[in-house]
C-alpha cells in the first residue's frame, strides 16, 4: 500500500475514535445521571494535557519509536473507553450510571493516554514522510484533512446509528436509542481505539536518534520557553491565548445537550435539527477543514493580528447565534451559521497563533514554545473555560426528562459577551512589530 495511503488511514482512525464521543457525549451523560459534570468531562482532557503529551514525548524520544508509543497508547485508551461502554451496559438503557466515582476514572484514564496521541500521530507521520524523502510541508497537510474526515464519519455514524434489543440501523428520525444518547458511542471509540493499536504496529519503524549533547531536565520538559514571557508583547499573547482558550471545548461539551434540549418544546420536538443535534454540529468540523486553507491569504494580505482579530469575534458569532437561533425555520439557519462560523473561529487563532510563535521564537525554544502555546489554549485556558461555562449553565438550566431545559440564550450571550470583551482587549494590547 502506499505509504501517504498508509499514514492518511491512521490519521483517520485517530481522529475517529476522538469524534465518536467529543461531541455528542454530554446527552448520554444527562441520561446517565452525570448531566451536572459534564464541565469536568471536557476540563479532564485540558488538565491532562498540560503534562502528558510532554511525558509521553519524552518516552517517545528517548525510549520507545513514536508508532509504538502511539499504539500502546491507543491499546490503554481503548481499554478503558470499553470500561466506560461496559458500566453504561450494565446499568441499561436510558438509566443511571450507578458507581458514578469508578465511571469518571476509568474516562479519565482513557482520555489521559488519548490526548498524547494527537503529537504522537503527527511525530510518527512527519518522521515516516521524511525518512522516505517526501516534503512534509506539500505531503503531510493531505494527510492531517483526513484525520477531520475520520472525525466527522464516526460523528455520522453515532448520530445516526440506533441501537435496540434486535441490533441496529440507521436512521435520521427520532428515536430515544440513537447512538448519541448511549453508552454504545463509548464501544465504538474504544473498538477503534484497538483497531489502531494494531494498525500502529504494522507502520515502517521510526528509529529513536541518539542525541550526543546533553540536555537539562528544564530543557527535556520544554520549561526554557517561560523565558518568553520576560518579552510583554509574548507575554500578552500567552494570556489572550489562555483566554480565548476558554471558549474551545464550550460548545464541543453543550452544544448537543443545548439544541437536543428543544425536543423537550413541542413546538421544536420533531424538527430535523432538535433530532440530529450530532449531524448538525458537524457542520463545524467541515468549516474548520475548509478554513485551514483560507489561513495563508488572510495572513499574507492582513497580518497576524487581524487574522487572530477574526478569530476572536468569530467567537462572538458562534455564541450569539446559538442565542438567538432554534431549531425551526427560520431559525436554523442561525445554528448553521454558528458552525459555519466555528471555522473561523478555531483555525484563525489556533493555526496562525502557531505561525506567530514560530516567527517569534530562536530555533532552539520553537519546539518548546509551540507546547507552550498549547498547554495555555487548551490546557489552562479550555480546563478553566469549561468548569466556568458548566457552573453558568447548571446555575440557568437543569436535566428535567433527559433534557437540559432552561434559559440556554442568557448562557450563550454571557460566553459572546466574555469574547467580545476579549477581542476589543486584543484589539487595545497586543501590538505586534511590523514584518
Amino acid at each position: 500500500m502506499n505509504l501517504k495511503v498508509r499514514l492518511s488511514v491512521m490519521n483517520f482512525l485517530e481522529f475517529a475514535v476522538w469524534g465518536a464521543y467529543l461531541t455528542c457525549m454530554g446527552n448520554y451523560l444527562g441520561v446517565a445521571g452525570l448531566g451536572d459534570k459534564i464541565s469536568w468531562f471536557y476540563a479532564i482532557q485540558g488538565i491532562v494535557s498540560i503534562f502528558m503529551p510532554t511525558l509521553l514525548g519524552i518516552v517517545a524520544d528517548k525510549y520507545m519509536q513514536p508508532q509504538r508509543a502511539l499504539g500502546l497508547c491507543h491499546l490503554l485508551a481503548g481499554g478503558f473507553m470499553l470500561g466506560c461502554w461496559w458500566m453504561g451496559l450494565q446499568a441499561g438503557f436510558g438509566q443511571e450510571i450507578q458507581d458514578k466515582g469508578l465511571f469518571i476514572a476509568l474516562y479519565s484514564l482513557s482520555v489521559a493516554f488519548f490526548m498524547p496521541t494527537i503529537a504522537l500521530s503527527n511525530t510518527t507521520a512527519f518522521t515516516i514522510l521524511k525518512k522516505n524523502g517526501y516534503d512534509t510541508v506539500k505531503d503531510f497537510p493531505p494527510i492531517r484533512v483526513l484525520g477531520t474526515v475520520g472525525f466527522i464519519a464516526t460523528m455520522w455514524f453515532v448520530n445516526c446509528a440506533v441501537w435496540d434489543d434486535g441490533g441496529f440501523s440507521f436512521t435520521l428520525a427520532e428515536n430515544t436509542h440513537k447512538f448519541q444518547y448511549t453508552y454504545m458511542q463509548f464501544f465504538v471509540s474504544g473498538l477503534l481505539s484497538l483497531v489502531l493499536f494494531v494498525y500502529c504496529f504494522t507502520l515502517p519503524e521510526c528509529k529513536i536518534e541518539k542525541k550526543e549533547e546533553k540536555v537539562s531536565l528544564v530543557e527535556t520538559l520544554g520549561l526554557n520557553a517561560f523565558k518568553l514571557f520576560k518579552r510583554k508583547q509574548m507575554a500578552l499573547f500567552f494570556i489572550f491565548s489562555a483566554l480565548l482558550g476558554m471558549c474551545l471545548q464550550v460548545t464541543n461539551g453543550y452544544a448537543g445537550p443545548f439544541i437536543t434540549s428543544f425536543k423537550g418544546d413541542p413546538a421544536f420536538a420533531d424538527t430535523f435539527a432538535a433530532n440530529n443535534a450530532t449531524l448538525l454540529t458537524s457542520i463545524s468540523q467541515i468549516s474548520e477543514a475548509l478554513c485551514i486553507l483560507m489561513i495563508p491569504f488572510f495572513l499574507k494580505r492582513y497580518g497576524i493580528k487581524v487574522v487572530m482579530l477574526m478569530s476572536m469575534f468569530a467567537w462572538v458569532f458562534r455564541f450569539g447565534f446559538f442565542g438567538v437561533g432554534d431549531p425551526g425555520m427560520p431559525g436554523v439557519t442561525l445554528f448553521i451559521l454558528s458552525c459555519i462560523v466555528y471555522g473561523v473561529a478555531f483555525d484563525f487563532f489556533n493555526v496562525s497563533g502557531g505561525i506567530f510563535v514560530d516567527q517569534e521564537c530562536e530555533p532552539s525554544i520553537k519546539a518548546s514554545a509551540q507546547g507552550l502555546f498549547m498547554m495555555m489554549t487548551n490546557g489552562i485556558g479550555a480546563t478553566v473555560g469549561t468548569l466556568a461555562a458548566g457552573e453558568i449553565i447548571n446555575s440557568y438550566c437543569q436535566w428535567q426528562d433527559g433534557y437540559l431545559l432552561g434559559d440556554w440564550q442568557t448562557c450563550w450571550f454571557i460566553f459572546a459577551g466574555f469574547s467580545l470583551v476579549v477581542g476589543i482587549a486584543f484589539a487595545l494590547l497586543f501590538k505586534p512589530e511590523r514584518k
